[in-house]
């Protein structure tokens, strides 16, 4: 009976599994056509696409999040512990916040510079192992899904943040008819990326203090200096600088818009190079 039900539950997985790389196979075909279909957008202004994009978004939304429930029925926990399974709530955390942004700013032309960056992303999630393996006893805590869940919000503003950002940039530098029809002003661009910045901020110190609090409980300590702990350190400061001079000091344009994608730049350091380069205690999160 033991075998049977061993290898019933094996069966259940291999059936879950095959349904979420279904979702998942679909989620990305979905996402490059929505993708082309933005840039065609961007390019033409004709709003018969920009209205089939944010279509194809929705759909390969939702079938990611099927794909993200698929796993976590599967897997009998919620699916936030490896580097795959957080690659996809990533890209999923970006998708979620640009179609807030979409729907509440009418910001089309953004998913342009927003869909390549969740395409790379589920790109690094599909070269991930998808095995399901047991917990480790420091990730059987509720407070995994709290602080992941926090940094999943906190990381994909951040993403929707530097699609603005390069897009002021490109204005910045780049003169011409073209840039000044298919681009919003500069100071619409710096406004929304103040705002989703402020957004992501919130939730990033609330990653930092989940982390400390479930780490107390894990190893009996808040900090650490571990690689992983010191890299969302320094990516809070930077942001935290970039709040300050901007509400202290006024500082906007193109060094605030600088800052925002250095920032992002720390966000993939702290996902992707700290697990891939340094030892550290997050390491086993692969």
């Amino acid at each position: 009976m033991m075998i049977s039900k061993g290898g019933n539950n094996q069966m259940d997985l291999n059936r879950y599994s095959s349904i979420e790389n279904i979702f998942f196979t679909i989620t990305t075909i979905t996402y490059v056509i929505s993708m082309i279909l933005y840039f065609i957008f961007f390019v033409s202004k004709k709003d018969v696409l920009g209205r089939w994009a944010s279509v194809l978004l929705l759909i390969g939304f939702a079938f990611h999040t099927a794909s993200f429930i698929t796993r976590g029925v599967g897997a009998g926990r919620v699916p936030l512990t490896n580097q795959y399974e957080f690659a996809v709530s990533f890209a999923w955390g970006i998708s979620l916040c640009f179609i807030v942004v979409e729907r509440r700013y009418s910001f089309k032309a953004l998913g342009a510079f927003v869909l390549p960056v969740v395409f790379i992303i589920m790109g690094y999630a599909a070269m991930q192992s998808k095995d399901i393996r047991p917990l480790m006893p420091a990730l059987q805590s509720s407070w995994l899904t709290i602080h992941v869940s926090t940094a999943v919000i906190s990381y994909g503003s951040f993403g929707v943040s530097f699609a603005l950002s390069c897009m002021y940039m490109l204005k910045s530098y780049f003169k011409g008819d073209f840039y000044e029809k298919q681009i919003p002003s500069l100071q619409k661009l710096d406004f929304l990326t103040y705002r989703v910045i402020t957004f992501g901020y919130l939730f990033l110190t609330l990653v930092i203090i989940t982390g400390a609090i479930w780490a107390e409980r894990a190893w009996s300590r808040y900090w650490a200096w571990d690689p992983k702990e010191t890299w969302s350190l320094i990516t809070w400061i930077i942001y935290s600088a970039y709040l300050h001079v901007r509400l202290m000091k006024g500082w906007k344009g193109k060094n605030a818009a600088l800052f925002a994608i250095v920032g992002f730049i720390c966000v993939i350091f702290t996902y992707i190079g700290v697990n891939t380069l340094l030892p550290s205690v997050h390491s086993y999160v692969r």
